[in-house]
């Protein structure tokens, strides 16, 4: 092992568990022992209840994560090769799994390539970043500098980087709310157009929700469009219209997306336009809208992409509840033979769960339904299986029969 140079914390039996079980977590309340000469931010040794080294992480006394880990061998010292080495693996798994197809890609999702806290997409020649752990905050000049360079030696060019870091959470890290253009990579517009599935899309990466654009549906999207052909669809929390531009393009009889909010509907109209798709937009409140709709089989195929109906374990009862209530309509809506798309994308609500709430919704409905494709977010949002925060999005396509 490498002489050490950090500050060394210690931690619980529990939380050596943990830690070597896969998870890259620390909390507060597992903290035993340091912690008094370190400044936020910093890295630090890890250390068991006996003294001997487990795991190297970013230290904040001002989150109740108090310790992310970057690394659990001895030898590595988080230093710019590193975090090149982090950059690169990210790089390369995405041109593994996603292929050419990088224009619109996660290039980086926090802990599942290793770098804590930090999203970084890729929109066009342009990236958009949040960082919300403080050791990364520090470290994130370095890290986009890398990730610019290794893009560029595959000929992915970089005009711009803007960050969003316009959450709250970041003041529970210690750090305050902004957004804009990173220094010394200012681009020229922030309505950036993409291009996934073949279909174009205005992101507006200073005011979209997120980082501008759900890219964790992508091929969620390409199956819905397969089914779609010829059919009747209604896409529900449509937002910028992904879902139903996909059905669209799909060949779908007819699609008519409904969103609670204008503006999210006037970029799904610009959408619609700038690929020549026709699509009926509603705004009106889904919950209202399945609740007034007769059963007059005018729809043979239900998108349900809501957003996440619960953000923490206490409302998760509650989150169950609108989740079985809007499934439980677009069950009873559909003729016999339709089609229903329906998703989660709450890391609280489990896949067990969410099976438990559909076969629930379904008894209560008197409909039997076949499973067709049962999914998850796309590959450039890896899984650690260790880790079931990053294990958030439950898709399934079913078949009321």
């Amino acid at each position: 092992m490498k002489e050490r140079d950090f500050s060394a914390i210690t931690v619980s039996k529990r939380a050596e568990i943990s830690i070597k079980n896969g998870h890259p977590w620390v909390f507060e309340t597992e903290i035993t022992a340091g912690g008094r000469d370190v400044e936020n931010g910093d890295i630090v040794d890890i250390l068991n209840p006996r003294g001997a080294y487990i795991a190297t992480g970013f230290y904040n006394e001002h989150s109740k994560i108090r310790l992310r880990v970057l690394s659990r061998n001895a030898n590595d010292k988080p230093d710019r090769a590193f975090f090149e080495r982090l950059v690169r693996r990210a790089v390369d798994y995405r041109r593994t799994v996603m292929g050419a197809d990088l224009d619109c890609c996660r290039m980086v999702f926090g802990e599942s390539d290793g770098m804590p806290g930090l999203t970084v997409d890729r929109f066009g020649t342009v990236l958009v970043v949040q960082t919300l752990s403080l050791g990364m905050e520090r470290h994130k000049e370095e890290v986009m500098e890398l990730l610019v360079s290794v893009l560029e030696e595959y000929g992915c060019k970089t005009t711009g980087i803007f960050e969003r870091n316009d959450v709250a959470i970041r003041e529970r890290e210690g750090m305050t709310q902004g957004k804009g253009w990173m220094p010394g990579y200012e681009g020229d517009t922030t309505d950036v157009i993409i291009v996934e599935n073949g279909i174009k899309y205005h992101v507006d990466i200073e005011n979209g929700q997120k980082t501008g654009f759900f890219l964790d549906q992508k091929f969620n999207r390409a199956a819905c469009a397969k089914i779609a052909k010829g059919r009747r669809v209604l896409d529900c929390f449509t937002h910028t219209g992904s879902f139903a531009l996909n059905c669209a393009a799909g060949g779908a009889q007819s699609v008519t997306a409904v969103d609670i909010s204008q503006d999210a509907l006037d970029t799904a109209s610009a959408n619609a336009q700038l690929n020549g798709l026709d699509v009926d937009f509603v705004c009106e409140n889904v919950f209202d809208l399945l609740s007034s709709m007769k059963k007059d089989h005018k729809y043979d195929f239900i998108i349900l992409d809501p957003p996440a109906f619960t953000k923490s374990r206490s409302t998760v009862e509650s989150a169950i509840r609108g989740y079985k209530e809007i499934n439980l309509r677009a069950m009873k809506l559909l003729p016999r033979g339709g089609y229903l798309a329906t998703c989660s994308c709450s890391h609280f609500v489990g896949e067990d769960k969410f099976r438990e709430m559909l076969k629930s919704a379904a008894s209560d409905a008197g409909v039997s339904l076949r499973q067709i494709e049962a999914r998850q977010q796309s590959a450039d949002h890896p899984i650690l299986w260790n880790v079931p925060e990053t294990d958030y999005l439950k898709f399934f396509i079913l078949q009321k029969v």
